[in-house]
């Protein structure tokens, strides 16, 4: 009897090893100028920052075996897209402090694709045009976050476990090009024209105390739209938001526990699920071209809220409620088996062989017609139209060719696609969109993660998830298998459309840079990863991307310097609060005399307090400006003479405890000098009923 009791020990003990793991969390600010900087995303020239809706926040999960064994890193970031220049700086920083301990080659960072974020953090000309050049000052906040979030999980890595689970979303997203889905022949396959799916990684200590979770859900984080200018991680983010108040239960970056609600493949994913219509006449908008009387900008889908604010709120909501679901009920523990495989590709003229033996071939980066004519999410400008394959653009040739005429081969190469921008040949400053790309899978048990540089369609998705698990099954890999994929990551190369989808040139069509077989060539990239993971051989590190940092522009106007009228001072208060509010239905607002945001992010900080008084001498600070309740606007009410007013509006929720309250900014201005000092300001006090 004795030797049974021990040979059981001895059998529970070793499944529970097999089934531990070392983890680490992290979270750190990474919002970024709060004012006069040009947005990421919708590409709209009047979209500057003006202000803070939510902060923004750099998430990391560090994963391993055992305290000495190799690791993986998950860093989910509150922004449109990690950067190549992103990934290098913030490796070179880890490598100073921890050797080779993380590297490019274990170590994923994901965008969860916000389009209300500061611009400017690349190293490609394209994706600065907007945003008047590179912006340092963007970019660092976000290298520094990364780096943080990273040092912070390392710090605390817990013995514990990994669970997971699996749901269905299905009010929480629309296809945005129906029309190029349906040239899919394995569309029947499927019941929908969306991914539903949510996978969620639940991780507990050994006393199952929960640590963190990260969830993959494909849809775009456009709820807020292209007329926003305060900094938001949108739905995604307020998913996070809602998921961390739940189990910390203080304010947002405070707690140990950190939940990531990441990207998947949300290339032709809205969010805005009222659908597209014609806002001037309330009509359908045309099927194929998302036009309204042959115009693009009048076709706009909303989303289910009564304005953008709201529908952030409802989208991020649903993803909150099921995430949670999923979290409570996860069950399916993940063995212990940390590994990863990493390379960087030259996906121009890159070979690629197909399903029937053809060879075909990438092409070097171009742009089509339809990319200028945007989305229903955020339309272009020009009348360009989505679904048009035509070169009848006599002005835009001539415009085209000026900048770089695509030569017969890059014509032919990329057809049936219209070439509007020849990026593969501008380079003049600097490249303009990226020829090498990394690739990356992250193992963690049954559990593979496709880190992919850009932004995969729906179907794209699906056969490159679907062909990564035949090919680990192929190669020994047995039982469980669930593959997710995390968009935009550790770089960006714009759309990955199924050649079907290519092939009728709608905006994520036309945004495809590498041509018609640009997916074929990731999923045969791809199984290249797999297949060595699989058989735990090593993989062609790849050709080295360039850093271009040294080389970058930027026309982006500095901060002279900040004044406020003759007898004020900086935190003055303008218009003051009203002396009494009624909770639930009332929103409390605030001006002050301010110095410009960007003299000082405030990271880690706030540009406001809402506080509630305790006692005779005592102040609670319950929201600030990382607070879905709160909003902090800035604006220049004078620019030649440097004079500026913040305003701070908090809507009291019926949660607020009844009593007395004030509101106060906090901030820096700049002396002519450069001289930098900080301010702050305080309301007058007032009550909430």
């Amino acid at each position: 009897m004795n030797s049974l009791v021990k040979f059981l020990s001895f059998v529970f003990v070793a499944v529970s090893a097999s089934q531990a793991y070392y983890i680490g969390t992290g979270r750190y600010d990474i919002t970024g100028p709060a004012a006069e900087i040009n947005m990421m995303g919708y590409a709209n020239p009047s979209q500057i920052s003006a202000g803070i809706h939510l902060r923004q926040w750099s998430r990391a999960f560090v994963f391993a075996e055992s305290v000495n064994s190799k690791r993986v890193v998950f860093v989910n970031l509150d922004a449109c897209m990690a950067t190549q220049i992103m990934k290098l700086e913030a490796i070179k920083k880890l490598k100073d402090a921890y050797g080779d301990m993380y590297t490019e080659e274990n170590v994923a960072i994901s965008g969860i694709h916000t389009h209300s974020g500061p611009g400017g953090y690349w190293q490609y000309l394209l994706y600065e045009v907007t945003s008047l050049g590179f912006v340092k000052q963007s970019l660092d906040v976000v290298v520094n976050g990364i780096v943080e979030s990273i040092k912070m999980a390392h710090s605390n890595m817990k013995e514990g476990q990994l669970l997971t689970s699996m749901g269905s979303l299905t009010n929480a997203s629309i296809n945005r090009s129906p029309y190029a889905y349906e040239q899919n022949p394995d569309k029947d396959e499927y019941n929908a024209n969306v991914d539903h799916a949510m996978f969620v990684l639940k991780m507990t200590d050994t006393s199952k105390k929960p640590l963190g979770m990260i969830s993959w859900f494909a849809v775009h984080c456009t709820s807020m739209n292209n007329t926003n200018e305060l900094i938001s991680a949108d739905n995604k983010g307020y998913a996070s938001y809602l998921m961390e108040h739940d189990f910390n239960q203080a304010l947002p970056g405070q707690g140990d526990f950190v939940a990531a609600h990441a990207q998947s493949n949300e290339g032709d994913v809205s969010p805005n699920t009222k659908g597209p219509i014609c806002i001037d006449t309330g009509k359908a908008c045309d099927y194929k071209t998302s036009t309204c009387n042959g115009r693009n900008e009048k076709c706009i889908a909303s989303g289910p809220g009564k304005d953008m604010v709201d529908s952030t709120r409802i989208i991020g909501e649903n993803q909150y409620y099921l995430g949670k679901t999923l979290f409570n009920n996860a069950t399916s523990t993940l063995s212990a088996l940390v590994d990863y495989r990493h390379s960087y590709v030259d996906m121009t003229q890159l070979t690629v062989k197909l399903d029937d033996g053809k060879e075909v071939h990438t092409c070097s980066p171009a742009m089509g017609y339809s990319f200028a004519a945007g989305t229903v999410d955020g339309p272009g400008a020009f009348n360009f139209e989505q679904g048009d394959n035509s070169t009848a653009y006599s002005f835009w040739n001539l415009v085209r060719d000026l900048l770089a005429p695509p030569s017969q081969t890059q014509i032919d190469c990329h057809y049936p696609k219209p070439i509007l921008l020849d990026t593969a040949d501008m380079t003049y400053p600097y490249q303009w969109e990226p020829s090498i790309v990394p690739i990356q899978i992250l193992r963690l048990g049954q559990l593979f993660i496709l880190a992919v540089p850009g932004e995969f369609s729906t179907m794209a998705g699906r056969r490159l998830r679907n062909s990564v698990k035949k090919t680990l099954v192929q190669n020994g890999i047995t039982g469980q298998i669930d593959v997710v994929i995390a968009g935009l990551s550790n770089t960006y190369s714009d759309y990955i459309t199924t050649p079907e989808e290519y092939s009728v040139q709608r905006y994520e069509g036309a945004s495809t840079i590498y041509g018609p077989y640009t997916l074929p060539a990731y999923i045969q990239e791809f199984n290249k990863l797999a297949t060595a993971l699989a058989k735990h051989e090593s993989v062609d590190k790849g050709p080295s991307p360039p850093n271009e940092l040294n080389k970058q522009w930027s026309v982006v106007p500095p901060v002279l310097f900040d004044a406020v009228p003759i007898g004020k001072s900086f935190g003055d208060v303008k218009q003051d609060v009203h002396s009494s509010y009624t909770r639930g239905n009332s929103t409390a607002t605030v001006s002050f005399w301010a110095g410009n945001p960007r003299n000082d992010l405030m990271i880690s900080k706030t540009f406001l307090t809402v506080e509630h008084k305790t006692n005779s001498s005592g102040w609670q600070v319950l929201f600030t400006d990382a607070s879905w309740e709160t909003r902090f606007r800035w604006k220049h009410t004078s620019e030649i003479l440097g004079e500026s007013l913040a305003t701070i509006e908090w809507d009291i929720p019926s949660s607020a405890p009844k009593g007395t309250y004030r509101i106060q900014h906090f901030g820096h201005h700049k002396r002519p000098i450069n001289h930098i000092t900080a301010y702050s300001g305080t309301s007058s006090q007032f009550q909430v009923v």
